[in-house]
């Protein structure tokens, strides 16, 4: 009887002083804590943002119009989604024909500062093009993984790394898949590239899915009859967002 006594006692100690803290005993006599923390809360004082795009025609925007592309999009969706008192200073260093080569001399040309809140890296899709030897891309790409955390402010969760879309899923790329088959060496560049990601902790976003749906789904190709749409990119964002604004947020 005595114990049972005590027992009580406790219990009702316990619930007089966790009901202050929103506390509760639950049926097995252990407190609970009822307070659920948000999900995506925003932790992050920080006003300014610097973000910066490495890669190549599907990074700059090849075949739509300057405000077009996935940076500029992500940066006005980002405007939007966080805020109007957040600013986001947006660089872009790619240009149409870049192999993972031209995108290492373009960096080392450009002497970043080494702050930048996110750092987007598509590439290879023109190594693939040129018929150049895998183990480039191979030691090239980690060559630009390095550069780009450093660049992250030496924080490899501040990069993204995006898939190759697959552009024999377009009306002129189709061209090319009756002599060479694209998808299976744009497939096995991405292998190569989210299994890297993966050994690493890397963030890997995959487009690749979606630009094999050009053919069926004409909106998504560019006007050049190549590229990705003003729309295509548009749902890349999307894909992204998550991602982006957990980064931001934290």
């Amino acid at each position: 009887m005595c114990k049972k006594l005590c027992l009580l006692f406790i219990v009702l100690f316990w619930n007089f002083n966790c009901s202050k803290d929103n506390y509760s005993i639950n049926d097995l006599g252990f407190v609970e804590d009822l307070d659920t923390p948000e999900e995506n809360q925003n932790t992050n004082n920080q006003t300014n943002f610097k973000l910066l795009a490495l890669g190549d025609s599907y990074t700059i925007g090849e075949g739509v119009c300057d405000t077009c592309s996935f940076p500029e999009q992500l940066k006005d969706k980002l405007k939007s989604e966080m805020g109007a008192d957040k600013t986001f200073d947006l660089k872009i260093i790619a240009q149409t024909g870049w192999t993972t080569s031209r995108l290492i001399n373009a960096i080392n040309d450009e002497n970043l500062s080494k702050d930048y809140d996110l750092v987007t890296l598509l590439i290879g899709v023109n190594n693939q093009f040129q018929g150049l030897s895998f183990s480039i891309f191979e030691r090239e790409f980690n060559q630009l993984i390095d550069k780009s955390i450093v660049i992250a402010k030496g924080d490899k969760s501040n990069i993204i790394v995006i898939s190759i879309p697959d552009y024999s899923f377009t009306p002129y790329g189709a061209n090319f898949a009756s002599t060479v088959n694209v998808s299976a060496q744009i497939d096995n560049y991405n292998a190569f590239i989210q299994s890297f990601c993966d050994s690493n902790n890397l963030d890997f976003v995959n487009i690749t899915d979606l630009s094999r749906t050009g053919l069926t789904n004409t909106s998504l190709v560019a006007d050049d009859g190549l590229h990705l749409s003003t729309l295509a990119y548009n749902r890349v964002v999307n894909l992204m967002l998550p991602l982006v604004l957990k980064k931001l947020n934290n």
